[in-house]
């Protein structure tokens, strides 16, 4: 692997002087993006898949499925490259129909010559949108993967069936991790109504962490998705049980990043010209020792450019969307991608 360092100055104080230290560290990049129907042409009989077909009232044909796949790949290329010109390491994706459209989108021009690798299963979901886990084998390599079916409570959801968790465990240059990819239940029918789906889901995540966590309170382990709740709602701080500081953590807990950015009113996902921040990767405390011969972490960031804000209409201000109702907006995703950047200490 082609070694990539960025230098960070550490200061610390030695006999009440201050003493400027210069480290090197060998960055990694961990980014999710709910890709927004990213469908296919093809009918598909066993989902609901009919509107984005040719013949429907959005004609979805192949003239607008290669520019959505050029425009998700002109974001998804720019993910972290100026930290690490590679790129990703490791993307979580969702409102992915199959491993086709995944396929087709590593495959364009923008991204083909990161040869990146794909982790994907069909999901039980109604309409056919799965999760998945896009990797540049540069960095991670799976070992094990798996989907974890969410069983739904009933009468939350009019839909019996939700995507799965995507479970990967993997190398990340050393390091061994797991990795979870999640697309909660949505707040169709209200958020109260809808609430237990989401907490179905965490459900599923806590328990994967538990079992980890009793082998080993060291584990690194990363919770990504889209998840339809914010950093505050019950699913995350009473079922998850993330924390917003990393003070008081305790062994085996998890730590959200992303609350700050919550408080201060800043999102990934508009609506009602109000911002949720509903895209987010939390972390296991194994990942914030700065001091371990592995990857830390280093830092959150919403990656919400310029070229992905809708500057005109209705939905001004608002990531730009690919369609407006039925008609296609030339947009990316009415979500903003994330991502965290990790730190590797290079020895002298």
């Amino acid at each position: 692997m082609q070694k990539i360092l960025i230098t960070v100055v550490v200061t610390f104080f030695l006999f009440s002087t201050a003493i400027a230290q210069k480290a090197q560290y060998r960055p990694a990049i961990v980014a999710f993006y709910n890709c927004e129907n990213f469908y296919d042409t093809v009918n598909n009989p066993i989902v609901d898949d009919e509107e984005f077909l040719p013949n429907s009232e959005r004609h979805y044909d192949s003239h607008i499925f290669l520019d959505k796949v050029d425009r998700l790949s002109s974001v998804i290329s720019q993910l972290g490259t100026d930290i690490n010109p590679d790129g990703f390491a490791i993307l979580g994706v969702a409102e992915i129909e199959n491993d086709t459209v995944l396929n087709i989108l590593t495959h364009s021009k923008k991204l083909k010559n990161r040869n990146l690798k794909i982790v994907h299963y069909d999901s039980p979901d109604k309409r056919g949108i799965d999760v998945g886990l896009l990797y540049n084998p540069k960095y991670f390599t799976p070992v094990y993967s798996k989907p974890l079916f969410v069983k739904l409570p009933g009468g939350t959801k009019d839909a019996y069936f939700t995507r799965d968790v995507l479970y990967v465990k993997g190398v990340l240059d050393g390091d061994t991790i797991h990795v979870m990819v999640n697309h909660w239940p949505s707040r169709s029918g209200g958020e109260e109504r809808s609430m237990p789906a989401r907490a179905a889901a965490a459900g599923v995540c806590k328990r994967i962490v538990d079992s980890l966590m009793a082998i080993s309170l060291q584990t690194k382990i990363l919770i990504m998705g889209d998840l339809n709740d914010d950093p505050v709602s019950p699913s995350m701080t009473k079922v998850i049980e993330a924390k917003s500081s990393e003070k008081g953590l305790k062994d085996g807990g998890i730590y959200n990043p992303w609350v700050d950015f919550y408080k201060k009113g800043i999102g990934t996902i508009a609506y009602q010209d109000a911002w949720g921040l509903f895209d987010q990767i939390v972390l296991s405390k194994a990942w914030l020792d700065k001091e371990q011969p592995g990857y830390h972490f280093y830092k959150a960031t919403i990656f919400n450019k310029e070229f992905l804000v809708q500057q005109t209409g209705k939905y001004k201000g608002y990531p730009k969307r690919t369609w407006d109702g039925t008609t296609y907006n030339y947009g990316y995703s009415d979500h903003f991608p994330v991502f965290i950047t990790l730190l590797k200490k290079v020895k002298g």
